[in-house]
């Protein structure tokens, strides 16, 4: 499985790439991030995000599109911009047809580090281990992608079972008469 990991933000925008199947070593394929400038019109700046994923979508070609969910801070407006990139990550994604999955931060670090409470340095450790590199990748942006890249691979055959006992229980009680 290939998937492309994107950590959303209005400034830097972390995008990898990583390919392989739960219970193997996994490969990184690419890393980097999507920069716009802070004092950029808002719509040019959506628009350059855009324009960087489709670049990665090209290259890549992956099969899913790992984005990291929003949640709540206190920051509204880095929320705003979160959501916004995230919201361009998505719409890339769903004009050609590749399937979105959303992680929430807690998620991707409990499946890279064990701990869904652990701080960005030790996120890094564990991508860079996981992915046999020779150093974190920097920024911080681009290992939150790689890491959410991980994170849908290793979940994603659990999830895939679950909705698949789930499809079966609605079509087992639709087939039932009252």
């Amino acid at each position: 499985m290939r998937v492309l990991g994107v950590d959303p933000g209005l400034t830097r925008c972390g995008v990898g790439v990583v390919e392989g199947v739960a219970g193997r070593p996994l490969t990184m394929l690419g890393v980097g991030v999507v920069r716009t400038p802070a004092d950029a019109e808002l719509g040019h700046r959506l628009v350059a995000i855009e324009q960087g994923i489709e670049e990665w979508l090209d290259e890549h070609r992956p099969e899913v599109v790992a984005v990291e969910r929003v949640f709540s801070q206190h920051n509204v407006s880095t929320v705003m911009g979160t959501a916004q990139a995230s919201a361009v990550a998505m719409l890339c994604a769903a004009r050609r047809g590749i399937p979105v999955a959303l992680h929430t931060p807690s998620e991707v670090k409990a499946a890279v580090t064990g701990s869904g409470r652990a701080d960005k340095a030790q996120v890094g450790a564990m991508v860079t281990r996981l992915l046999r590199l020779s150093a974190p990748p920097k920024p911080a942006d681009a290992a939150d992608a790689l890491a959410l890249a991980i994170c849908h691979i290793w979940r994603a055959p659990a999830q895939n079972r679950l909705q698949q006992a789930v499809d079966r229980h609605a079509s087992a009680l639709k087939g039932r008469t009252p």
